[in-house]
């Protein structure tokens, strides 16, 4: 099967992209893959496989590779008496801005090109974190209480300590502080504040026990399911931790908790997934507090695109390619307007 990998884009998870894509270029490896990087200027380039590696980036080497251009269908590479056309399916690798607030599914959608990955309105709904509170809220998910502070608005905060600070629109723990009493505030905000002009703020919950699940819709119809991961962690995964964890290909293990939980998970997933995310592998992270399942946060485009939580990742995506939605062709045949010259006699 052929599939295009296409990662970079302009924001501040450029890197974890970058990780992510060289990471599956061995789990994908039974696959015809094509590499295309997107730069921060919103450039494409072809990147030669035997050139997938930390360094042709960080050098910037990939200058000097075949730039590429939309055109309806896929990518084209233009070269002096001809242009070569990429038409495989793309799976959105682009973490963060670009990848997941529906840029990139946008400029996908108009230009008619197949691909894997959250639709327009799914990423809007997991891109900001207000709004992923907002969707759980109407389709009957729980999630852990919050408040919301814009930069230029000051608003005391009534979340009682030890609470914790988020930028809505980042991942990757970037940004994210737990803040313990009334002197470290002040930081917090500033560090948040750089990476956004909205936070979230939640309470910090004491014996939280988090899971991780990720799935899509299948050709059957069904959603399929990974394992359930209970990470390791301290007081919350930071970016270091995060970052290590893109570069995972080792399949984990299945949490140690009861049947019931488990399908308690799927069935919030479920909730999440359908009518929304069809088309994408995404996961969702969840708490479980007091016995209550509350969805933490939905992750459109996973780091590796969580690869280490399936049995056979490759099957999956192979499964997922041929499962994916058709957007419905507009045709036209200028009907009213043939109508309006003929009624003025033009």
């Amino acid at each position: 099967m052929k599939l295009t990998l296409l990662f970079g884009g302009a924001s501040y998870e450029h890197e974890i992209s970058i990780v992510s894509a060289i990471t599956l270029k061995e789990k994908l490896s039974n696959f015809t893959l094509n590499f295309i990087f997107c730069d921060v200027d919103h450039q494409f380039y072809l990147i030669d496989s035997s050139a997938m590696k930390a360094s042709t980036f960080s050098k910037g080497d990939y200058k000097k590779m075949p730039q590429l251009q939309l055109s309806q269908g896929g990518f084209v590479q233009k070269t002096m008496f001809s242009k070569v056309c990429y038409k495989e399916t793309v799976l959105n690798m682009i973490h963060g801005g670009d990848g997941e607030d529906g840029t990139i599914a946008a400029l996908l959608n108009f230009y008619g090109v197949k691909y894997i990955g959250p639709r327009v309105e799914a990423s809007v709904f997991s891109y900001d974190k207000r709004y992923t509170k907002y969707y759980a809220e109407a389709i009957g998910v729980k999630t852990v209480s919050y408040e919301v502070l814009h930069k230029n608005l000051h608003v005391a905060i009534s979340t009682p300590y030890p609470l914790i600070i988020k930028p809505a629109s980042l991942g990757s723990s970037i940004g994210v502080s737990i803040v313990k009493d009334e002197s470290e505030l002040d930081y917090a905000l500033d560090v948040a504040f750089e990476f956004d002009d909205v936070v979230v703020v939640e309470p910090f919950l004491e014996g939280v026990k988090e899971y991780n699940l990720a799935g899509y819709k299948g050709s059957n119809g069904e959603v399929c399911f990974s394992i359930v991961e209970e990470p390791q962690k301290e007081e919350f995964l930071d970016f270091e931790k995060k970052y290590m964890d893109f570069s995972r290909s080792e399949q984990v293990l299945q949490a140690d908790i009861a049947e019931e939980l488990v399908k308690k998970l799927q069935n919030n997933f479920t909730k999440v997934y359908e009518n929304m995310f069809e088309g994408a592998l995404i996961r969702c992270d969840f708490f479980v507090h007091n016995d209550t399942v509350l969805l933490n946060e939905i992750n459109p485009i996973p780091g590796s695109m969580a690869n280490y939580l399936f049995e056979d990742f490759a099957s999956a995506i192979a499964d997922l390619a041929v499962a994916l939605p058709h957007k419905k062709k507009i045709t036209t045949n200028y009907e009213y307007i043939h109508s309006i010259s003929s009624a003025k006699g033009k």
